[in-house]
């Protein structure tokens, strides 16, 4: 790990515990800069995560740097959404050390136990619509404000689709098939920000929600990664959540989650019906996102191991555009993707 500096380490977890470490391991990152080892002591586990030089940006202001990680994450625990706690930080030197709330993650648990795929998933969209409420209002100048799901955001997102997903594996579209795209891609961009907007995690999906036990008994879902954290439409983290490509849900299996948010975020059905449209919606935009991004982390991050995920993100837009076929844009957009 370059730039990690181990006795700062050692330190930082020595001042939270009274113990230096026993032992270090490295855990699973993602694709992201940041780095997370599995510290062991006498005094039990916890988990440290370091972010080399430029990983996150500084909150500016202060002594010394602080991360946008630590107050969305201080914004969560006040709110009442479960998080890690917080044991330790040396933001100068790109560290903080977390509780350890172990190795199931959504996605692993349903390794585990697969019959309990529905108990869970109703768990995780339920917690989001009540953390939805609990985030309507956010501080103000929260970081969280500082960025959103806008027109531009989206946009650049489904070039990157056609740059990646289309053009660099050889299937470019012709002058007219281009500007065609990028004339519904303009649209849909300004239609998805022009939806009120709110909290939104960003990666709300298998490998980012531990299942925890309550402290009255029966589960609990945590949240990780949330540093990234910005305003947009309700269903998008319902989409990423629903819509993961590591996972095989049925539509009949998405509606009756959709359901389940529906009556923890007290919908009547007129609302419950223009959910499930503005999540199709989302899941178009999401999932070609996703299948360019797969390409680019092989192409230019050297990982080819998400090249097996483009396929079902992209059948699940495929599935999405089906259902709104009765939308121009999405007949459009569905020809000019088939050759994805």
């Amino acid at each position: 790990m370059p730039e990690l500096d181990l006795d700062a380490l050692h330190r930082l977890v020595q001042r939270a515990t009274g113990h230096l470490p026993a032992s270090m391991v490295p855990l699973r990152g993602g694709v992201s800069g940041r780095r997370y080892l599995r510290v062991v002591t006498p005094a039990g586990t916890a988990v440290a995560m370091f972010a080399p030089s430029g990983a996150w940006e500084a909150t500016a202001g202060g002594a010394a740097p602080r991360w946008p990680f630590l107050e969305v994450h201080a914004l969560l625990r006040e709110r009442g959404v479960r998080v890690p706690a917080l044991l330790a930080e040396d933001c100068e030197r790109g560290l903080l050390l977390l509780e350890d709330l172990g190795d199931r993650t959504l996605a692993a648990f349903l390794e585990r136990e697969p019959a309990r795929r529905a108990e869970v998933y109703s768990l995780a969209v339920r917690d989001l619509a009540r953390a939805q409420r609990a985030l309507a209002a956010l501080p103000r100048g929260s970081v969280v404000d500082a960025c959103a799901l806008d027109a531009t955001l989206l946009r650049w997102e489904l070039d990157h689709f056609r740059a990646w997903a289309l053009d660099a594996r050889g299937r470019r579209l012709d002058d007219d098939g281009r500007a065609e795209f990028d004339a519904v891609a303009e649209r849909l961009a300004r239609r998805i920000a022009a939806w009120p907007r709110g909290f939104v995690h960003r990666d709300y999906q298998g490998h980012n929600l531990m299942v925890v036990d309550g402290p009255h008994g029966g589960l609990e879902i945590a949240w990780l990664d949330f540093q990234d954290a910005l305003l947009g439409p309700r269903v998008y983290d319902l989409a990423t959540l629903l819509n993961d490509s590591a996972q095989d849900l049925d539509r009949p299996f998405v509606e009756a989650r959709l359901d389940d948010y529906a009556a923890a975020a007290s919908l009547d059905r007129r609302a419950r019906g223009a959910l499930g449209r503005e999540f199709d919606v989302v899941t178009v935009h999401r999932k070609l996102k996703d299948a360019g991004r797969f390409v680019f982390i092989d192409r230019v991050g050297g990982d080819p191991g998400y090249l097996r995920y483009v396929e079902p993100a992209l059948a699940r837009a495929r599935d999405a555009l089906a259902r709104l076929a009765d939308d121009e844009d999405m007949r459009a957009l569905a020809r000019l993707i088939a050759a994805a």
